[in-house]
Parts: structure tokens; C-alpha cells; sequence
């Protein structure tokens, strides 16, 4: 099939990010006036909407590293990569089930701040301490993706400068508008993608020949689950690792503590459950349509960008492009504003400024949102001279020796209280260093080398345990979390817990089981249902009007009548949910307010 596409972005790709950019700046700028004090800033004040957080905690949890690495594995194994992907539906169910409403019911600010009601504040300040910088070397990876993408579809000179200019905008609104503009934008930004990626599915498969084409032309076993060095064995450590990794993610967790009720909570968790069981073939099934109408790639980390290119219309590549600074926006804006609230309230005010007010509050707040994001764009600019085909296994990498130490104390201590803060601290202290000392030993053995230890067998890349082969990063999970378990086990039979540690601990435990709005912290913050002084309807409204014309403004320029349907279709439906969703800001009004309307008009 000929492919009648463009080689460059033109003035209506520009246009339309240009616009996508403003409109997020705009969000930022409109949630600046309500931010009054900590827990507006960081928590919305516990009134955001469960479908709004839901869609939150969803684009939170993946962003551009998902197109590049994902696809990139579509591209190459296939179904691979649906599955590899589909291990977010077990995790997000195993969060929702055991720990939505213990997160709600924690009553906190930030994820780390039930640890010292729990534990100690020596057990807070060391989580809190090791967390930032690993959120920072998460968000740097997601930022050399997003660079990937921007360099070849804007055919900028170097990564770094797309890298930079994505941060900057990302970082404007949400150091403005705090977490009310991170959970907006993410709403709108998750708009923006369903609308690119309903376009580009139709699209990838008829440019590889229609459906029947698509799957007879495939190679043998392209559609399996598994393949290659993607067996069973490492997508069951993969759930592990993400189930383990979801129920502590500060930027996921913050979802389910910023509704109002604790099922609110549930809701939000179920949301996330559908949307990735639905709309993970829907993203990644274009790029393994693309192996039947791109020439081979050498790197397939270029597939989404280069596949985008070739069949998409003029405008659309701007709205893919737009899309994909979506996903990696609404990540990063999450991990920014959490990442702040941790340093606010776990370090500046807990043990700088204890009597510090709202407004000095609200400012710490925003100036810890601009250093972690100048220390993720520092540490991506470190990075982005590495190879991007390793990313994916570099980001697993990293979180198989973090999670499990911190994750096993974390949700242990919301789900019982025998486990002592100096088991948590030695649990945690051995198992980081077993997963960072198999991390550092595995890479130091050269290619083609292998070496004892302990009765197993080590290469660069993989760990031997008799017949079964474990890759580095599912024997780093592994090792870290047993080592962490027995930690845990030991530390609780050397350090028992005094009867005071119990008491304090069984005290935190009776808190969670009280439902919200029955204790008086509830009121005094309030948590009690009501009218929210934002109407999340309005702005969302808005915005989704705004970008259905937008879609709908693209029109004159596609060329082939599945694009023009598509564009049509989806540019009314959504300029006509942005007017429903506005009217649904309007409050009802009571025959008696009718009434003196009218009589004031007569």
C-alpha cells in the first residue's frame, strides 16, 4: 500500500502543540488562586473525584518509555509485548484490593508520613531520605525517552533540547497549580492519547493490509505471549516486582489518599484495572502492524515516532506528539509533586519548621517541586549519552533492587503491627544492600565470562540456579526480597517490640479501620462530603471542547478518508462531551431560584 504521509512536522503539527502546550500552562496558571495550604497543594485538599484521580493514577503510570520500550518490543517479539504490559492489570488489582482503603484511611500528606505513627521517625526519615533520589533516577529515564520521541519528530539537533523544553512546561503548571493541575492536565492528557491512538490503530492496520493481511503475513508465533528471553518465569517476577512496586509508588498511592471517602478509593483502583486491560492492545498493536509497511529498522526504539510519520496525516503527527509528552507529563508532574510534598512535609516541617504556616508551606512547596525537576533534567542530561535500547531493562533494573526493600516494611506495617521498626530497618538496610551488591557484581563480569558464587552461576547478564536461568533483573528482584523477608524475620527475633512500640503501633492500626469522617482530624481538614470549591467538570469541559476543535481544525489537511472519518468522528464527539461536561459544572437550580430569577429579570 502507498504510503501518502509526510517526512517532517509542518505548520499544523506546530499548531497544534503549540496550542496542547498552552492549554496545559493555562490549567496551571487557572489552579494557582486555590492553593491555600499544604494539603491543597499536595493532596487537593481530599476532594478530588474518583474518576479524576482514576485517570490520574492511569497516566501516572506509564508515560513516552512506554511507546519506546514497548513498542520497541512489539515491534521485535509481538504479543510479548501485550502481556509484558498486561502485568499492570494484577498489580492494580492487588493494590485496589488490600491497601486503596488503608491508604485513604491513613489520613496523610505524603506517602512516608504514616511511618512514624507506625514505626519511628528514624523508620520515616530513611524511607523519605532513599526515596527521593530514586524517584529522581526514574523521571531522568522517563525524560531521555521523551527526548527520543522529540528529536526525530521535530527534527531537533540534539535530544537534550526536547528533554529540556518538555521538563520546563511540565514543571510550570504543576509548580503553579500543585496537585489539583497535575490531575486536570492528566485528564486532558489522557484525552489527547485515547484520541491519537483510536486514530493510529485503524491506520497501522491498513497500511499493513487489513486485519486478515496483518495476521497471515505475520512471522510464526508473532502473536505468542512469550518469546525469547520474555519466558513465563520473567513475566511472573515482572508481577511480582509491579504488584510490589504499585502498592508503594508515592505518585500512584497519592491517588487513593486524595479522594474524599475510602470508596472513592476502590473506585479509583477499578478504573485503573479496566484501562490497562482495555488499552494495552490498543497502544502497542500499531507498532507490531508497522514490521509489514517500515523497512527494517535498525534500532527499534524509533518504531512509534517513524511508523507516526509515515502514516499519519498532516496535524495528526503534532497530536501523537502531544500525546506522548502526555504520558511522560502526566508521570512526571505525579512524581514532581509528590517528590515535593515528601521534602515539605517529612524534612522541612517535621524537622526544620514545625510551626511553619500555610503560606510558607505552600511556597516550600513549590520551590522543592522546582529542585526535583532541575535534578531530573540534570541527571537525564547524564544519562542521555547511553544507549536507549537498554533503558527498559535499566529501569527494571533499578526498580528490582529498590522496591522490595522498601516495599516489604511499607505494606506490612499497614496490614499488622508485629513488626518492629528495628526489624524494618534491618530488613530494609540488607536487603538494599544485597540487591545493590548483585547489581554492581553481575555488571563488572565481562561479556563472556561467568563466575561462582554461593553455589550458583553468574554471568554479565543472567544468574543460573541448576536448570532455571534468571536475567539479571528478575535475579536482583528475587535476591533482594528473600534477603529483605529473612531481614525482616531476624530483626523481629533480635529486636522484639517494647511494649510502648506496640501500643503506638496497634494505636495506628485501630486509626485505618475507622472509615472516614468519624474522627475529628476528619473534620477539622475537611474531609466530610460537601460542594468542593473547584468544579472539576468546568475546566475538564473546557478543555475537552477545546481539543475536539482542535482535531476538528486538522481536517483540511488529510488526505485519506479513513483519517477524515476518524478525525471527524472523534473532533465532534469530544467538542460535544466538553459541552456536556461544562454544563455539568453548572449547579441545579431550584424552582425557587427560578422563580426570583425571573421576577428579577421581570
Amino acid at each position: 500500500m502507498t504510503i501518502l504521509a509526510q517526512t517532517h512536522l509542518r505548520g499544523p503539527d506546530y499548531f497544534i502543540l503549540v496550542s496542547y502546550f498552552a492549554l496545559m500552562l493555562g490549567i496551571g496558571a487557572y489552579f494557582y488562586r486555590y492553593m491555600k495550604g499544604m494539603k491543597d497543594y499536595f493532596t487537593g485538599g481530599n476532594r478530588i473525584p474518583w474518576w479524576l484521580s482514576g485517570v490520574s493514577y492511569y497516566m501516572a503510570s506509564f508515560s513516552a518509555f512506554a511507546f519506546v520500550n514497548y513498542s520497541a518490543i512489539a515491534y521485535r517479539h509481538g504479543g510479548v509485548a501485550l502481556s509484558m504490559y498486561w502485568v499492570t492489570v494484577p498489580a492494580a488489582l492487588f493494590s485496589v484490593l488490600f491497601f486503596a482503603t488503608r491508604w485513604r484511611r491513613a489520613r496523610v500528606v505524603s506517602p512516608v508520613e504514616y511511618l512514624e505513627a507506625r514505626y519511628n521517625s528514624a523508620v520515616r526519615q530513611l524511607f523519605a531520605w532513599q526515596g527521593v533520589p530514586v524517584k529522581i533516577i526514574d523521571d531522568a529515564l522517563k525524560i531521555v525517552a521523551i527526548g527520543t520521541l522529540l528529536s526525530l519528530g521535530l527534527g531537533l539537533e540534539s535530544p537534550k533540547q526536547g528533554m529540556f523544553w518538555s521538563s520546563v512546561i511540565m514543571l510550570a503548571y504543576t509548580f503553579m497549580g500543585g496537585l489539583w493541575a497535575a490531575a486536570v492536565t492528566d485528564f486532558v492528557q489522557f484525552v489527547v492519547l485515547l484520541a491519537a491512538v483510536i486514530i493510529i490503530l485503524p491506520l497501522s492496520i491498513s497500511h499493513a493490509g487489513g486485519v486478515h493481511a496483518f495476521i497471515q503475513n505475520s512471522p510464526a508465533g508473532f502473536f505468542r505471549l512469550t518469546g525469547g528471553e520474555f519466558t513465563w518465569l520473567y513475566l511472573g517476577s515482572l508481577i511480582f516486582l509491579y504488584t510490589l512496586s504499585w502498592s508503594i509508588n508515592w505518585g500512584l498511592v497519592q491517588k487513593f489518599y486524595c479522594v474524599p471517602k475510602e470508596r472513592d478509593a476502590l473506585k479509583v483502583g477499578w478504573l485503573v484495572v479496566v484501562l490497562n486491560l482495555v488499552t494495552t492492545p490498543v497502544m502497542f498493536l500499531p507498532a507490531m502492524a508497522a514490521r509489514h509497511f517500515l523497512p527494517p529498522l535498525a534500532d527499534s526504539t524509533w518504531v512509534y515516532p517513524k511508523m507516526c510519520l509515515a502514516i499519519l496525516p498532516v496535524g495528526m503527527m503534532g497530536l501523537m506528539l502531544a500525546a506522548m509528552f502526555s504520558a511522560t507529563m502526566s508521570m512526571l508532574s505525579s512524581d514532581y509533586n509528590v517528590c515535593a510534598s515528601v521534602l515539605t512535609n517529612d524534612i522541612y516541617n517535621r524537622l526544620l519548621r514545625p510551626k511553619a504556616g500555610h503560606r510558607e508551606l505552600v511556597l516550600v512547596g513549590r520551590l522543592t517541586t522546582l529542585l526535583v525537576g532541575a535534578l531530573s533534567i540534570g541527571v537525564a542530561f547524564l544519562l542521555s549519552s547511553g544507549k536507549d535500547a537498554a533503558m527498559f531493562k535499566n529501569m527494571v533494573t533499578l526498580f528490582s533492587a529498590a522496591v522490595p526493600p522498601v516495599a516489604i516494611p511499607m505494606l506490612w506495617g499497614l496490614v499488622s503491627s508485629r513488626l518492629s521498626s528495628r526489624g524494618a530497618l534491618l530488613g530494609f538496610g540488607v536487603g538494599l544492600c544485597a540487591g545493590l551488591g548483585l547489581l554492581v557484581g553481575m555488571a563488572g563480569i565481562p561479556d563472556g565470562e561467568s563466575r561462582h558464587l554461593a553455589g550458583f552461576l553468574l554471568e554479565k547478564g543472567r544468574l543460573m540456579i541448576g536448570t532455571i536461568v534468571l536475567e539479571r533483573e528478575n535475579a536482583i528482584f528475587w535476591l533482594s526480597a528473600a534477603v529483605t523477608l529473612l531481614g525482616v524475620l531476624a530483626g523481629n527475633v533480635l529486636f522484639p517490640q517494647a511494649a510502648g512500640d506496640l501500643e503506638r503501633a496497634e494505636r495506628f492500626l485501630a486509626r485505618i479501620r475507622v472509615p472516614i469522617g468519624q474522627l475529628e482530624q476528619d473534620q477539622v481538614a475537611g474531609t466530610e462530603p460537601g460542594r468542593a470549591a473547584i468544579s472539576p467538570f468546568r475546566v475538564t469541559g473546557i478543555c475537552t471542547f477545546l481539543i475536539g476543535v482542535l482535531i476538528l481544525g486538522i481536517l483540511p489537511w488529510a488526505r485519506e478518508p479513513i483519517a477524515i472519518g476518524l478525525d471527524a468522528a472523534i473532533g465532534l464527539f469530544l467538542a460535544t462531551a466538553g459541552i456536556l461536561m461544562f454544563r455539568r459544572s453548572r449547579p441545579p437550580v431550584s424552582p425557587a431560584d427560578r422563580k426570583q430569577i425571573a421576577e428579577r429579570r421581570a
